[in-house]
C-alpha cells in the first residue's frame, strides 16, 4: 500500500479573506447608515452669537415643540409628570446632573420658565439652554436696529 504524498492532503486552513472582505463592507455600510437613522423631535430654536459647548458623552436634553409637547431626549413625557420622570432619569446618572433645555422659538414665554423650574425641580445641577448661532446677515440686522 503506498501513502499519498504531501500534494495528496486536504488544506484545512480557513481562507479568511472572503471573510475580512464582506466584514469591511458590512462596518461602511454602518458607519454610512447610522447617521442618518438618528431622529430628533423638530424645533426651530432661537438664534443667539454664543459659541458651541464641547461634549464627551451624551447630554440630557428636555425639548419642547412648537405645539408645546414635552420630550426628554427623543421620548415624549406629558407635562404633568416631567419633574417625577426627570428626577428619575437623574437619580441614576450619579454626579452628571446637567441637563439642556431647547425650544421652538414660538412657544410663550410662560410655558419655557415652568418647564425650567420643573427641571430644577427634579435636581439638575446646571441648566442649560440650546440655541443656534446667527447668520452673519442677520446679526448685522440686528445689531443697526
Amino acid at each position: 500500500m503506498a501513502m499519498g504524498t504531501n500534494g495528496d492532503r486536504l488544506m484545512s486552513d480557513i481562507n479568511v479573506t472572503p471573510f475580512v472582505d464582506v466584514m469591511l463592507v458590512l462596518l461602511i455600510i454602518f458607519m454610512v447608515t447610522a447617521p442618518m437613522m438618528t431622529q430628533g423631535v423638530d424645533v426651530t430654536l432661537p438664534e443667539t452669537s454664543s459659541g458651541t459647548l464641547p461634549s464627551d458623552e451624551e447630554n440630557l436634553v428636555i425639548t419642547v415643540n412648537k405645539d408645546n409637547h414635552v420630550y426628554i431626549n427623543d421620548y415624549e413625557v406629558p407635562l404633568a409628570s416631567l419633574r417625577e420622570k426627570l428626577t428619575k432619569v437623574l437619580e441614576g446618572r450619579g454626579e452628571n446632573r446637567e441637563v439642556y433645555f431647547q425650544a421652538d422659538k414660538d412657544i410663550s414665554y410662560g410655558i419655557a420658565v415652568h418647564i425650567m423650574s420643573e427641571i430644577k425641580g427634579a435636581g439638575a445641577n446646571h441648566l442649560g439652554l440650546v440655541t443656534v448661532p446667527f447668520k452673519e446677515d442677520e446679526k448685522e440686522k440686528l445689531n443697526k436696529g
